[in-house]
C-alpha cells in the first residue's frame, strides 16, 4: 500500500510514477476524500473531547444542585453530531482505503517506463550450448528417459498437471535438496508453511483485492472474497510471518527461506513455450524472503540476486539477468531482476528466478514494524527471491546438458541425490 502521505505532499510525482506502470489514475479523488477524512477525523476527537467534559459538568452539576437538564441537552446534541459525524467518517475511510488498495507500488527512479519491450539485459553467464546432432526439446527428453508421465498427470488432475517417476522424481526432489543446503549455509531460516491461507494473507502481499480471481479458492467468504485459498507462491506466506508484529531493530535484517508446491489457475495454451512443465497449475518451488530496515533493502537485494545467480550458475546452466521496465514488474514491487535460463529448443530464454524488493509496501498493508534505536517504529522493508522454481530448470538441464544417445547428463551437485552422473533410457 502506497503512504497516503506521501501522495498528499506530491500527488504530481506518484502519478508520473504509477504512469511508467501504464497506470493513470486521477488523484484528486483520492486528496478530496483524504482531506475531508482527516477533517472529519479532528472533529470528531474534538467532540469526543467535549463530550467527555460535558459529562464531568453534568455529574457536578447533579452533586451542586445546578442546572442538570440544559448541560444533558448540550451532551445529547454533541453526542448526535457525533454519531453522525463517526458514520460519515466510516463512510470516507473505507473508500479511501479501497482507492489505495487498488494502487499498485511506485516503481523505483531508476526502473524504466513501458513493458516486457524495455527490460533491460544487464549480464549474461556462459555460451549457449551448441550441439554437432540434432537435438531434442525438454518433452520428448523427459518422455525418453521416463522422467516425467504427462498423459498420467493429465488423467490424474486434468490439464496442466503432470508426474514426476523414477529418476524424475529423484532429479525433481534432488533439487528442492540442494536448495534447502545451499541456504542453510547461507543462514537463511527454513520455514515450511502452509499451503492453505487467509484473505488477509493474499492482501498483505498484494495479491488481493486485484488479482483474487487468479488463486485456488477453497473457502468463499460471505463478502464474496475468497476467505481461504491454496497459496500461489510461499512468498505469500513468508510476508505474512511477521503481519502485526514489531521487530526489535537487532533482530533485523530476519532471513527465511520456504519448500512448497505452488498452485496458479492461470495456465498457459498448447503453444511451444507452454509445453511440458514449463507452466502448470502446480509445480514446486523454494523461495528466499528478508525483512530488513529500510537502509539495508538495497544491499538485500544484491544479495538475493547473487544468490539465485549462484544457484542456476552451479548447474551448469547459460543464463542471463534482466533488469524489469515498470510495467513488467508485478504491482507489489518496486524493483525486480530476473534470472533467465537459455532453452535451446524455444530459440529463447525463460525466468527461472524473480527477485524483487517490495521496499515498504507489503509492510504497510500488512501493519510490519520494527523498533529502531531512537524507540520509534517505522515499517520494515520486504524482498523475495525464486530460490528456485524447478518447474522450468529441469527443461532447461535436460535441453542443456543433453548428448547424441539422448542421455542427459547431471549437473555435478545433484548427483549425490540422483544417484547417478548420466539419466539414459530404461533398457539403455
Amino acid at each position: 500500500m502506497l503512504d497516503a502521505a506521501a501522495i498528499r505532499e506530491d500527488s504530481e510525482r506518484v502519478r508520473l510514477a504509477l504512469a511508467k506502470r501504464g497506470v493513470h489514475v486521477d488523484l484528486s479523488e483520492f486528496l478530496a476524500m483524504d482531506e475531508e477524512f482527516r477533517r472529519s477525523r479532528t472533529e470528531s476527537e474534538q467532540l469526543r473531547a467535549e463530550r467527555k467534559k460535558l459529562s464531568g459538568e453534568v455529574a457536578k452539576a447533579a452533586r451542586e444542585g445546578g442546572d442538570v437538564e440544559a448541560l444533558r441537552e448540550q451532551a445529547k446534541a454533541v453526542g448526535t453530531r457525533l454519531a453522525e459525524l463517526e458514520a460519515r467518517l466510516g463512510e470516507v475511510e473505507e473508500a479511501r482505503q479501497r482507492f489505495l488498495d487498488a494502487l499498485p507500488n511506485l516503481p523505483d527512479d531508476d526502473v524504466v517506463a513501458g513493458g516486457k519491450e524495455n527490460n533491460a539485459v544487464v549480464r549474461e553467464s556462459g555460451s549457449k550450448p551448441e550441439f554437432e546432432f540434432t537435438a531434442k526439446d525438454h518433452v520428448d527428453l523427459a518422455s525418453g528417459l521416463g522422467l516425467i508421465d504427462y498423459k498420467r498427470g493429465a488423467k490424474l488432475g486434468g490439464s496442466g498437471l503432470w508426474v514426476y517417476s523414477g529418476n524424475g522424481a529423484m532429479l525433481e526432489w534432488s533439487l528442492l535438496n540442494f536448495f534447502v543446503e545451499e541456504h542453510r549455509k547461507d543462514g537463511y531460516e527454513f520455514v515450511l508453511p502452509p499451503h492453505i491461507l487467509t484473505y488477509e494473507a493474499g492482501y498483505t502481499a498484494g495479491q488481493f483485492p486485484k488479482f483474487a480471481d487468479e488463486v485456488f479458492v477453497i473457502e468463499q467468504g460471505e463478502d464474496g472474497r475468497p476467505a481461504k485459498f491454496l497459496l500461489p507462491t510461499s512468498e505469500t506466506a513468508l510476508v505474512n510471518l511477521h503481519r502485526d508484529e514489531t521487530l526489535p531493530e537487532a533482530e533485523l535484517p530476519r532471513k527465511y527461506f520456504a519448500y512448497s508446491p505452488c498452485y496458479r489457475r492461470e495456465i498457459g495454451s498448447y503453444r511451444a513455450s507452454d509445453r511440458g512443465t514449463l507452466r502448470g497449475h502446480q509445480f514446486n518451488k523454494v523461495e528466499m524472503f528478508q525483512f530488513t530496515r529500510p537502509e539495508d533493502s538495497a544491499a538485500a537485494h544484491e544479495e538475493l540476486i547473487g544468490k539465485a545467480e549462484a544457484l542456476v550458475a552451479a548447474l551448469g546452466l547459460h543464463y542471463r539477468v534482466s533488469k524489469l521496465a515498470a510495467g513488467d514488474t508485478s504491482p507489489a514491487m518496486a524493483r525486480t531482476y530476473d534470472i533467465e535460463v537459455w532453452l535451446p529448443s524455444l530459440d529463447s530464454y525463460i525466468e527461472v528466478s524473480s527477485v524483487s524488493n517490495s521496499r515498504d509496501y507489503q509492510a504497510r498493508r500488512g501493519n510490519i514494524r520494527y523498533r529502531p534505536a531512537d524507540g520509534k517504529s517505522a515499517f520494515v522493508h520486504t524482498l523475495n527471491a525464486s530460490g528456485l522454481a524447478t518447474s522450468r530448470l529441469l527443461p532447461a538441464i535436460l535441453e542443456q546438458h543433453q548428448q547424441a544417445d539422448g542421455s542427459v547428463v547431471v549437473p555435478e551437485p545433484l548427483r549425490k541425490w540422483v544417484g547417478a552422473e548420466i539419466l539414459k533410457a530404461p533398457g539403455a
